[in-house]
């Protein structure tokens, strides 16, 4: 794999071009936002961006997915916001995590089974004020699970924690062939929780692991990528996918379908259990209920009350992608304590209008939600046009947001 990667030379120089704050979009680049924050457009045509990560000199990196995949860092040298230097390196290496430490860039490849390639965590070694990484990558951990929900977050916590989201291979556990067409009760205990629907912790300094030699943090999440870790108290929360179905396979109304089960965000403590597949989080009700595959009605709870509950939830089917914990004072006090969530969009709402396309901040200290959510940045014209897949705060306390489908990031500003 790593003779697949091309590193394109640039020079070590910082820049400080970030501290300067600079003029807004007219337009906000489309994005329409909260009184007093405004818009600029960083780079555009940059393919499928998927999460961030922003270095102490402003320099962005970004995970791409897919053919197009690999990492394209960016930087503006000139104050206007705008990205003028644009390089990409590991090419063709698609994933969506990515994490930077003091002196590394984190990566998740996807891999893929029909070419041979492993899904593995990168670890390029890179020095401040460098914006591509001058030698080849090692191999933190390899032999993920690959196929079903195969992109992988990741985050970096305390005690040099990387922590790596497993998604799950099913909808519910069934088996392939059954799974989303069969409305039959699932396997009890499923295995498929032994190796996925779940969260691994890894030794961010340490080659070579694999999911045996790491410790499954967190289980019953069925596709948890949007994982990132509260810098005030070093706890790691996870926004995770529901599941589908239960309106098209279980012939529930078309209104439980749509909204169920509710889109949600955990704190995860070691230990924790998101329920899955056993259990969902209804989003009216806020309760947790059990799956149908499991003997739910949708008012059954079972023992479902005693799974980890979620801190916030949201209508069925947004798919949340990315999470990132506010930072510094640039933000107003309403905009400080919490999460911001960037959702990709839903696909099956319909008959309804499909929903979701939008970054949500929802209140949250010390693991508990403190308020309800809000929008923080939608779509200014068609309300489906803008699939955001990444968050990122800089160093003066900006918000970088990305959308993959449309090949752009943005940085958000607090101007009153």
């Amino acid at each position: 794999m790593h003779k697949r990667f091309l590193l394109l030379a640039t020079a070590a120089i910082p820049s400080l071009a970030w501290a300067q704050r600079p003029t807004c979009a007219p337009d906000n680049a489309g994005l329409t936002l909260p009184a007093g924050f405004c818009a600029v457009l960083v780079g555009e045509n940059l393919g499928p961006v998927r999460h961030l990560a922003v270095a102490p000199n402003g320099d962005l990196f970004a995970a791409k997915r897919g053919a197009q995949g690999g990492i394209v860092a960016l930087r503006d040298t000139t104050g206007d916001g705008k990205a003028d230097v644009v390089s990409n390196f590991l090419q063709g290496v698609g994933g969506s995590g990515i994490a930077l430490s003091a002196d590394a860039v984190y990566f998740a490849a996807n891999g893929n089974a029909n070419n041979n390639t492993k899904a593995s965590v990168l670890r390029f070694s890179w020095k401040p004020g460098e914006l591509i990484p001058s030698g080849a990558p090692d191999t933190i951990a390899t032999d993920l699970p690959i196929g079903g929900h195969g992109e992988k977050g990741i985050a970096l916590g305390r005690n040099d924690a990387l922590f790596v989201s497993f998604g799950s291979l099913t909808n519910s556990c069934l088996p392939p062939g059954i799974d989303r067409q069969i409305a039959q009760a699932g396997p009890n205990p499923c295995t498929e929780l032994e190796q996925r629907a779940g969260i691994w912790r890894f030794d961010a300094k340490k080659t070579g692991q694999t999911p045996a030699t790491g410790t499954r943090w967190a289980t019953g999440l069925r596709n948890a990528m949007a994982v990132s870790v509260d810098p005030a108290t070093g706890t790691l929360y996870a926004g995770v996918h529901g599941r589908d179905g239960l309106a098209e396979q279980w012939k529930w109304p078309a209104e439980e379908g749509r909204e169920n089960p509710a889109e949600t965000v955990y704190a995860l403590a070691e230990g924790a259990d998101g329920g899955w597949p056993y259990c969902y989080f209804d989003s009216r009700q806020k309760v947790m209920v059990l799956n149908p595959e499991y003997g739910g009605d949708g008012t059954k709870a079972g023992d479902c009350g005693r799974k980890t509950q979620p801190v916030a939830s949201f209508p069925g089917h947004w798919a949340p992608n990315a999470t990132a914990f506010s930072q510094g004072t640039q933000f107003p006090a309403a905009f400080r304590d919490g999460i911001f969530v960037a959702f990709h969009g839903s696909w099956n709402r319909a008959p309804a209008p499909q929903e979701g396309y939008r970054v949500v901040f929802a209140p949250v200290k010390n693991g508990k939600g403190t308020g309800a959510p809000v929008n923080f940045a939608v779509p200014a014209g068609d309300p489906t046009s803008i699939r955001f897949t990444g968050l990122a705060f800089g160093p003066d306390g900006s918000l970088y947001l990305s959308a993959d489908l449309q090949g752009k990031i943005w940085r958000v500003m607090y101007r009153q």
